[in-house]
């Protein structure tokens, strides 16, 4: 049995985190971390888990922790897995980070973009992005797993394929993508009110989100040169979900017969990607509270485009589910398990 814990298990990525892990038959939390909720018992801050767990919220000491378990999540906000991580810890324990703190393997460009210096760069290097269709192999090897962002994830599987195969040029992706609002955190703004969102969608980090290097990067290595994009995310009145609709310039002529044999090239053995049937375009309702990525394109031959499609669960492929499936496999476990729930509908 894996022992986990938590740090930041109160916050919504968290506490989805827990929510998988009791489901999982290999996995059993041991350690519920809350800066926030120190002795307080974990049922009283999500009455949802109420005789489902019966533990208190211990604080986000790493160095006790790493004495008791053997798989560690930070599931915090920037900044703080890099200030607590050390090699003692890291010769103990896995680690899989929720954070931004070592997704971007450019120290300047993180400080530049996140506004905080980095307080463990010497592991930028050795930490693996945890985006498993790409990169399993390294997973099963790391000590230290970036688990990717949710706005990255839903963009580079949407748009990989086409890059990969040399069908679109990159530097002509513009990325328009809408999130639910639990993907702002659950700490208490303004701007998340219901009367500030309710009945309204908008745009931010017009032209500077933070998201925008990383998907810059990953997309990069599978273009094999350096990419520039344009990111726009927006908010929008739901729970739980991100859409994802990318534009590309074609390279070449092709049907959609060539497209799809691209897609089905990298994702055919992907259980948790699905590729769409023709004209079927992706929908948050389809993929709510599972580990699924629905995807499908659109050739626009009268502008030479592409219209590529992706829609996920920000909280689940997009922050806690994907952290299991990367912890299924650096534990040698079946990278599926305690993930393989339908979609909730209605």
């Amino acid at each position: 049995m894996i022992k986990a814990g938590i740090i930041g298990a109160t916050g919504y990525a968290g506490a989805e985190l827990v929510r998988l892990l009791l489901g999982h038959k290999e996995a059993q939390i041991v350690w519920y971390g809350s800066r926030s909720y120190v002795d307080k018992a974990y049922a009283s801050v999500y009455q949802n888990m109420f005789r489902l767990v019966d533990a208190k919220c211990l604080d986000d000491n790493m160095e006790e922790m790493a004495s008791q378990v053997d798989v560690i999540f930070t599931a915090t906000p920037q900044g703080l897995c890099a200030s607590l991580v050390n090699e003692d810890i890291l010769n103990k324990v896995k680690i899989v980070d929720l954070s931004a703190d070592f997704r971007i393997k450019d120290v300047d460009t993180y400080e530049k973009w996140y506004g905080i210096e980095h307080k463990a760069p010497q592991y930028i290097g050795e930490a693996v992005y945890g985006l498993c269709e790409v990169n399993r192999e390294a997973v099963k090897k790391a000590r230290l797993v970036a688990n990717p962002g949710c706005y990255p994830t839903c963009s580079f599987l949407s748009i990989y394929p086409c890059v990969k195969e040399g069908l679109i040029d990159p530097n002509t992706i513009i990325i328009d993508a809408k999130s639910g609002t639990s993907g702002a955190g659950r700490g208490a703004k303004v701007d998340n009110l219901f009367c500030e969102v309710n009945e309204n969608i908008k745009a931010y980090g017009v032209a500077g989100h933070r998201h925008t290097p990383e998907i810059e990067e990953q997309l990069g290595y599978a273009a094999g040169a350096p990419v520039t994009i344009s990111f726009t995310p927006h908010l929008v009145p739901m729970q739980r979900g991100i859409l994802v609709t990318a534009y590309a310039s074609l390279l070449k002529d092709v049907s959609y017969e060539d497209v799809k044999a691209a897609y089905d090239k990298y994702y055919e053995k992907e259980f948790f990607v699905r590729v769409l049937e023709k004209d079927v375009c992706p929908q948050t309702r389809w993929v709510e509270g599972s580990n699924f990525v629905d995807v499908n394109f659109k050739l626009d031959p009268r502008t030479n485009r592409i219209v590529m499609m992706g829609a996920m669960d920000n909280l689940v492929k997009g922050a806690a589910g994907q952290a299991v499936q990367n912890m299924n496999l650096l534990f040698g476990l079946d990278e599926t398990e305690g993930l393989k729930a339908a979609p909730m509908f209605p």
